[in-house]
């Protein structure tokens, strides 16, 4: 068993607080993910405090958030009353986990409220403009979460090779002359 985080650990953990603070989750939660993400075995809320140096308060609420995210699973040992965690170790899992949890905090509040808005009848110029704006708003938001429905529904294979199709996707489409291009050349 592993007794406290190797450098390279540090490093990524270090680094993944970092990020997490520019992604929109505390520092302190970045970090405790990461160490749990990278942690070869279910690491209970003791050990984490002591590994980064959190105080268990901490550590108990950066873990009800991660949970909350789905981000990390809880688990009992046979034999230890404890309550230990691990993260799914598959990218393309927590990727699918982010996508899903980000569209229903974020996306699906904002086309509830777009949709509403354009169910109500305009009282003057400005709001006719306003309207036929989140109209295309809420239209490639819809269009969006249509497309993300049916890439959810690959599996991580074809997923994974979707997206090293990358260009070749584009260069087929203006090929066929089913494309336009948006830059100015």
């Amino acid at each position: 068993m592993l007794d406290a985080p190797t450098p390279l650990m540090r490093a990524f953990i270090g680094h993944f607080g970092e990020m997490g603070s520019r992604w929109g989750i505390n520092r302190t939660v970045g970090q405790i993910y990461a160490l749990i993400f990278v942690w070869p075995q279910p690491i209970n809320a003791d050990e984490i405090a002591q590994h980064l140096e959190f105080s268990r308060s901490n550590v108990s609420m950066g873990l009800k958030e991660l949970q909350a995210w789905r981000l990390v699973n809880l688990r009992h040992l046979p034999g230890d009353r404890r309550e230990y965690f691990d993260a799914p170790r598959d990218a393309w899992e927590i990727f699918r986990t982010l996508a899903e949890e980000r569209r229903r905090r974020e996306i699906e509040p904002t086309l509830s409220m777009l949709r509403n808005a354009l169910l109500e009848a305009p009282t003057s110029e400005e709001d006719r403009i306003a309207q036929e704006r989140m109209r295309g708003m809420h239209d490639l938001i819809e269009m969006l979460t249509t497309w993300f429905d049916d890439v959810q529904r690959l599996d991580a294979q074809t997923l994974s090779q979707l997206m090293r199709m990358g260009a070749k996707v584009q260069r087929l489409l203006e090929f066929t002359g089913r494309t336009r291009s948006t830059r100015n050349t």
